[in-house]
C-alpha cells in the first residue's frame, strides 16, 4: 500500500475531563512530536457552565512525558494551569549536569498522575466505534468527522446514564 499524504500514519491528540469523556481532539501526522497537536487542543476545550461564558481553562492538566517540553510548562505556567507531568530522564540528567544553575524539578505529584488513566478510558471509549478505530478514511476531515459523530454519542450515552441516577 501507498503512503498517504498524511505521511505513514495519524496520530489523534485529545483532551478529556475526569469522567473520561472526550473535550477537544485534534489529528496530525504520526511522526509529528506532541507539542504540534498540544496548542490546537488546548485552544478547542470549551467546558460549559450553568451560567456565563464556557471554561476554556482547565485547572489541572495531567500528561505523559511526551508534554514535558520547556514551552509546554511555561504555557501552562502563564495560564495558571497545574501541571502533573513526569520529567524525561535526558531532562533530569542535564539539570543535574547544569548543577544549581540547573534549578529546581517540575513538581510532579503521583497521586495525581494516576488519573492520567481516564483520557486512556476515552481513547478505549472512541474505539469501540469501528470507523475510528480502524480509520478506513482516507481525508483527515472525514476521520475528525468521524471522531465527532463518536464523541457524540459518548457524552449522550454518558448524559442518558446521569438522568437514569437521577430517577
Amino acid at each position: 500500500m501507498g503512503r498517504s499524504r498524511g505521511g505513514f500514519s495519524t496520530k489523534l491528540h485529545l483532551a478529556a475531563d475526569l469522567r473520561s469523556r472526550p473535550v477537544s481532539r485534534s489529528l496530525t501526522a504520526g511522526q509529528r512530536h506532541d507539542r504540534i497537536g498540544y496548542d490546537q487542543v488546548m485552544a478547542g476545550i470549551r467546558m460549559p457552565r450553568r451560567r456565563g461564558r464556557p471554561r476554556t481553562r482547565p485547572a489541572r492538566l495531567l500528561g505523559d512525558k511526551a508534554y514535558s517540553v520547556a514551552a509546554i510548562r511555561t504555557g501552562l505556567r502563564r495560564r495558571g494551569i497545574a501541571a502533573t507531568i513526569p520529567e524525561r530522564r535526558d531532562q533530569q540528567k542535564n539539570r543535574l549536569k547544569r548543577g544549581s544553575r540547573g534549578g529546581r524539578p517540575p513538581t510532579f505529584d503521583p497521586d495525581w498522575y494516576r488519573q492520567r488513566n481516564t483520557v486512556e478510558r476515552a481513547v478505549s471509549k472512541l474505539k469501540q466505534f469501528r470507523a475510528v478505530a480502524t480509520r478506513y478514511d482516507k481525508r483527515a476531515f472525514m476521520y475528525l468527522a468521524t471522531v465527532d459523530v463518536a464523541t457524540i454519542k459518548i457524552w449522550l450515552r454518558d448524559l442518558t446514564k446521569d438522568q437514569q441516577h437521577t430517577t
